[in-house]
């Protein structure tokens, strides 16, 4: 298992990976590790006062935006607005409400404190990005994550009313219509019923390569 330093910025092949996924142990969190992790399919998801895990699973759970499957009742809720959806207007709060989400199987959260101050470095960055969901002016839910190119790489969710993150998430999808995939990361129950599947690693990779290098090259355009 590869050892990083917090100067090292370089991650092995995910190729390299553990049967669990785990790519790489330590280093720092910085914007610009942060931002060459995710250009490279790592992510790091870690307890409070443990080294950094950084992992890349095989296989990977992603959503194609083509086979997102919207329910009667969900259809019927987004016709009505019922909800008000709002973007990047209170990302670390966002963050805060998703640490407080009871995880099956997980004690405590590892959206701690750290991570969130690394995200919010990559939100003014432009690269982190959330969504809210109001009631009146009331945060009943959201989520937030990274925009890589055509990916979105989804990193967590909370709802405080029924199915008030699944309308966030439906409703930037919509919005976003440039976004072809969600990266889910790992296996979700709750993702499978929107359209969510298992893919291989090495697919995975390639899309997302693709992803980055067409977001390189819009930057030249513009």
């Amino acid at each position: 298992m590869i050892y990083l330093t917090n100067d090292k910025t370089s991650f092995p092949s995910p190729d390299t990976a553990s049967e669990e996924g785990i790519v790489a142990l330590g280093g720092s969190l910085t914007p610009e590790r942060l931002i060459e992790a995710y250009s490279e399919g790592i992510f790091p998801w870690y307890n409070k006062g443990e080294p950094v895990v950084w992992w890349c699973p095989d296989p990977r759970f992603v959503l194609f935006r083509e086979k997102l499957h919207i329910s009667k009742h969900m259809r019927k809720m987004l016709r009505e607005a019922l909800y008000c959806v709002t973007y990047n207007r209170c990302f670390t709060e966002v963050m805060r409400q998703c640490a407080t989400v009871p995880r099956k199987d997980q004690d405590g959260t590892w959206i701690h404190p750290e991570l969130i101050e690394a995200y919010t470095g990559l939100h003014k960055r432009g690269i982190a990005h959330s969504v809210e969901v109001w009631e009146g002016d009331v945060l009943i839910g959201g989520l937030y994550g990274l925009k890589m190119g055509k990916i979105f790489c989804g990193e967590s969710m909370f709802s405080k009313r029924n199915n008030a993150s699944e309308y966030g998430f439906i409703t930037y999808l919509q919005a976003h219509s440039n976004i072809a995939l969600v990266d889910c990361q790992i296996y979700s129950e709750y993702l499978e019923r929107l359209g969510a599947e298992e893919i291989p690693r090495k697919e995975f990779l390639a899309l997302l390569g693709k992803a980055y290098e067409e977001r390189e090259n819009e930057k030249i355009i513009t």
